[in-house]
């Protein structure tokens, strides 16, 4: 059963790989009309939902990317005027990221986008699936954070 059931998770991998590129694929195309791209809107994204100013670690740990990759993202973005920096009271030098008008404008713009595209793949989906599906996802995830591999 425990070898059945890791062909399964083999081939569940396959499928988020694919998943994934196409959801970079679309991110893509929804947010550069508004001078973003799919990693941009995720930043975007983790400040936004979060409800208030992050640092780039922070940023990064809710991601799971690099603080590294996510401050170049930030750095390109305060240049555009998409995000700008704060003091952060708790800390001297990490500083807090914020969106400007020109960053709040451009997200919720590319949410409205999604929104349509999500509400047309959905269409034909089940909420019980959708849940069963984040909660399996969110269980992979965790495994992988409490054991992951060592290279």
């Amino acid at each position: 059963m425990k070898t059945d059931n890791a062909h399964i998770l083999s081939a569940l991998a396959v499928a988020i790989f694919r998943t994934n590129g196409a959801l970079i694929a679309a991110g893509d195309a929804l947010s550069a009309p508004f001078g973003l791209s799919s990693a941009r809107w995720q930043v975007l994204g983790a400040v936004a939902l979060a409800g208030q100013p992050l640092t780039v670690a922070q940023i990064a740990r809710n991601m799971g990317q690099t603080r590294q990759g996510v401050q170049r993202l930030i750095d390109e973005m305060e240049r555009q005027d998409i995000v700008c920096f704060e003091n952060n009271p708790h800390h001297k030098r990490a500083k807090l990221i914020r969106l400007t008008e020109k960053g709040e404008n451009a997200y919720a713009a590319t949410m409205q986008q999604w929104n349509e595209l999500a509400g047309r793949l959905a269409a034909d989906m089940q909420a019980e699936q959708l849940s069963n599906a984040i909660d399996c996802l969110n269980q992979l995830f965790a495994g992988l954070d409490a054991d992951p591999p060592q290279g």
